[in-house]
Order: structure tokens, then C-alpha cells, then sequence
């Protein structure tokens, strides 16, 4: 198997992996933020190892549902860590100390339109990811189950 530069077994940059270790470290208090941008962990299982794998993502409110966006930096193929959750759709997250079990979804039609919009203002890059992909880039939805999430409110640059 040939693999990037950088790039582990299971498609994670080792960017991403110091920063899913720093985050665990320190329940979110380094980490929390990627430059300017609220992140969360999603843990997904491996549709192909059943083992647990974790992914930083930016993220964004909508109500009391989570909102990532699958673009995988406008690569032409989708990320591990969706490709899993369509073969199991039960995922935890980790917002800072917070861990939470959740439903994810993909959002469609009219919804992924606004969620879009809404990721987009967020974080800018993501329009020009979707150029760059040649694709429609994954909105998903990430649904709290078995009680309320954390109080976090809408996230972005200038909303910590």
C-alpha cells in the first residue's frame, strides 16, 4: 500500500494525529481551537478494523445538533472517518472535557444548503475546497443522543 507523505494507515495527517493527542491530553484546553476555529473529536469506528478512530474537525451550531463538513482539505475522495460512519453511524464526540454519543447523518436538499452557507461563513475554505474536490462536499450532522449537549453556542472565528 502506497501512502503520502505524512499520512498514516488510516488516511490521518500526522497533523491531525498531534493534534487528536494534544486534545486528549488536556480535554480540550490545547486544542480546543485549530488557529482561530472551534474543533471537536469524532470517533468513529473502522468499517474496515472495528477499532476506534478519531478525527479533529471544525464544527460548527445548529440548535443543539453538531455540523462537520467531509471535505478532507478538497481531496477528490471523501475522508476515513466518513467513509466509517456510513457503515456505522453511531459516533462519540469530544467538545473540550465534554464527551457526548451521537447519531450522524448526511444532510440533503434545502438543509445541506443552509448548512453549507452556515459552514462556509464559519470557515471560508471550504468553498474553495468544493472547487478544488471536483465534488458535492458532505455536510453531516451530528445528532446528541441520550440527553443534552454541552451549552457551547454557535462557533466560529469570532465566537469561541
Amino acid at each position: 500500500m502506497t501512502r503520502k507523505a505524512g499520512v498514516d494507515k488510516d488516511g490521518i495527517r500526522s497533523s491531525a494525529a498531534e493534534h487528536v493527542a494534544r486534545y486528549l491530553a488536556t480535554n480540550g484546553e490545547d486544542g480546543y481551537y485549530i488557529d482561530k476555529w472551534a474543533t471537536l473529536l469524532l470517533t468513529t469506528t473502522g468499517r474496515l478494523s472495528g477499532e476506534p478512530r478519531i478525527a479533529p474537525l471544525i464544527f460548527g451550531m445548529d440548535e443543539d445538533r453538531y455540523i462537520v463538513v467531509a471535505s478532507f482539505g478538497g481531496s477528490k475522495t471523501y475522508p476515513a472517518w466518513y467513509t466509517n460512519l456510513q457503515a456505522d453511524p453511531k459516533v462519540t464526540l469530544q467538545i473540550k472535557a465534554d464527551h457526548l454519543e451521537a447519531d450522524a447523518r448526511t444532510a440533503t436538499g434545502e438543509e445541506r444548503r443552509r448548512l453549507w452557507d452556515m459552514m462556509v461563513a464559519i470557515f471560508p475554505h471550504y468553498a474553495s475546497y468544493e472547487k478544488k474536490a471536483g465534488r458535492q462536499i458532505p455536510i453531516i450532522v451530528l445528532d446528541p443522543t441520550g440527553g443534552s449537549p454541552p451549552p457551547m453556542g454557535a462557533c466560529g472565528p469570532d465566537r469561541p
